[in-house]
């Protein structure tokens, strides 16, 4: 996987996403146990954010740095990418400097724009498109507390942004079954759709589409997201009306069987998609989730890098 990137979950095989799994097992375990491991001494990572984060800064630039490596950190106002210079500049620019790149941005087309000019490896840490690194995470944390994926039942409500987009694309290549809710209008695009169906043919995995909020029977994981997110604040009030009936709550867990454990990417907005109860109860392994970030964002580094 050495000098490739993560632009999409769809750039990686199924391989290579239980690769990624399996350094990360390793490396969390490395790290519990106080053992240095620098994989990436001497690198040096740039991260480009023109959106703001608590999990993506600290889990690259705490991960760079347990890794041996250095992070540096590019905000909205350093480079103003694509504005002060165009991407393909800034892209061959940090290429010669640097050993890799993480961004965090608006427009997909940007990422594809610093993996196709950099002449490094470029890692998505979020688009409106696609949530790459969220995905893998997620699913490497069902399958610790699952201990399988293939044929888990996980069922997203919510809007159908670049969370679910990249939560579908994952499930449907390593088999685990996959339901999405979300509000007529509001649904994953439906090219995300066709690529997954194009997997889920080969690896079994069940992918349902529905707009009612009570089609959670038999869910081992229920997932929810923020209902309006970055760059949507001013749907946010019309986001609210649409969404209220698709809150994360007890009686929903009821629905599902009560079993189910409860995922959020975070940062949550508690009391709308999900209730205090539901977060802070013995479902939730929102923070066990959160956590994983770290880890599996080094064995990304590590493998990529």
């Amino acid at each position: 996987m050495k000098g490739r990137s993560l632009v999409s979950i769809d750039d990686f095989s199924a391989e290579d996403i239980w690769q990624v799994w399996s350094l990360a097992d390793e490396l969390k375990r490395r790290q519990k146990m106080g053992e240095p491991h620098p994989i990436l001494e001497g690198k040096q990572l740039a991260m480009i954010f023109q959106k703001p984060s608590l999990r993506t800064q600290v889990s690259f630039e705490t991960g760079m740095s347990q890794l041996g490596g250095h992070a540096l950190y590019l905000g909205p106002d350093h480079i103003q990418l694509g504005k002060r210079e165009s991407v393909p500049d800034v892209a061959r620019v940090l290429g010669h400097m640097v050993d890799g790149i993480m961004a965090r941005v608006f427009a997909h087309s940007d990422i594809e724009q610093l993996a196709k000019y950099a002449g490094v490896p470029v890692i998505n840490g979020l688009s409106d498109e696609e949530h790459p690194c969220q995905s893998l995470t997620d699913l490497f944390t069902i399958s610790e507390k699952l201990r399988r994926v293939e044929g888990a039942n996980l069922t997203y409500i919510g809007d159908g942004n670049n969370v679910a987009a990249a939560l579908l694309l994952n499930a449907a290549k390593v088999g685990m079954n996959i339901t999405i809710i979300s509000p007529e209008g509001f649904e994953v695009k439906p090219h995300y759709i066709q690529k997954a169906r194009a997997d889920a043919a080969l690896t079994g995995s069940r992918l349902r589409f529905s707009s009612d909020v009570d089609d959670v029977a038999g869910s081992d994981v229920i997932y929810t997201d923020t209902w309006a997110s970055m760059g949507q604040e001013s749907e946010a009030e019309m986001r609210g009306r649409i969404f209220s009936s698709y809150q994360v709550n007890e009686r929903l867990l009821e629905r599902a069987g009560g079993k189910a454990l409860v995922m959020h990417c975070l940062p949550a907005h508690r009391g709308q998609e999900i209730t205090d109860e539901v977060m802070d109860g013995p479902s939730s392994i929102v923070f066990d989730q959160a956590e994983n970030r770290l880890h599996v964002q080094k064995a990304l580094m590590a493998l990529l890098i």
